[in-house]
């Protein structure tokens, strides 16, 4: 019961681990590839796990996948797309309001909910607001790692090294950042339209397979 109540988690968690072990193993390799071609001494597995080369390059990525998450739940909130299965009808009535039953305060209800007032105010935006904030410190942890990377590169060519606001303004981050980023924009797009035209039967975020494609959301 508890695997089948909870497998979608437990198949992403565990592709997640399989896709970051494969990342720490084939960065670890290429970073000491790199070291030994500049005559430097290779480092450990557990060295390089806790370097600024892995960090900038794991927070990265990390960053531009949180914020994607996080842009799609706020611009789905206000924001449509006619026949797509990811977007809200905009021809039907909203459900957001507190005459709708899904909206009434139970006492199986979160307890944030029954407490109302700004407690309750909060949580009614938590999830954008907890997918904008991990997008935040990823994005730092990914500015301060890249600021680090680049200094060790810097000292590798004998080059001065640059602070972290000096290194806020660089191209580098935001080539860094903005290379994901697209993609990431670009991919949310992708199912967003081709969710009016194209069904994939059982997922949840496809509308049913004969349904038309007028038809808005699931």
């Amino acid at each position: 019961m508890f695997f089948r109540n909870n497998g979608l988690t437990i198949a992403l968690m565990l592709a997640f681990f399989m896709c970051l072990v494969g990342m720490a193993l084939s960065g670890w390799l290429a970073n000491n590839e790199l070291l030994a071609e500049h005559h430097r001494p290779v480092l450990g597995l557990f060295s390089y796990l806790t370097s600024p080369e892995f960090q900038s390059a794991l927070f990265e990525n990390w960053e531009s996948e949180f914020l994607q998450m996080a842009a799609y739940v706020l611009l789905t909130a206000m924001l449509f797309q006619k026949g797509s299965a990811e977007s809200r009808d905009p021809d039907a009535a909203s459900d957001e309001t507190e005459d709708d039953p899904s909206n009434r305060v139970r006492p199986d209800s979160p307890w944030p909910v029954r407490a109302g007032g700004l407690i309750g105010y909060l949580y009614s935006y938590s999830l954008g607001t907890a997918l904008f904030g991990l997008f935040v410190m990823s994005f730092v942890l990914h500015w301060t790692g890249s600021a680090a990377a680049a200094n060790a590169e810097a000292a590798l060519h004998n080059m001065p090294e640059v602070s972290l606001w000096e290194h806020l303004t660089s191209s580098q981050l935001w080539f860094e950042s903005f290379q994901n980023w697209q993609s990431e924009v670009l991919a949310t797009a992708a199912l967003v339209v081709l969710s009016i035209f194209l069904r994939h039967r059982g997922s949840p975020e496809s509308k049913p397979v004969a349904a038309p494609h007028h038809q808005t959301g699931g």
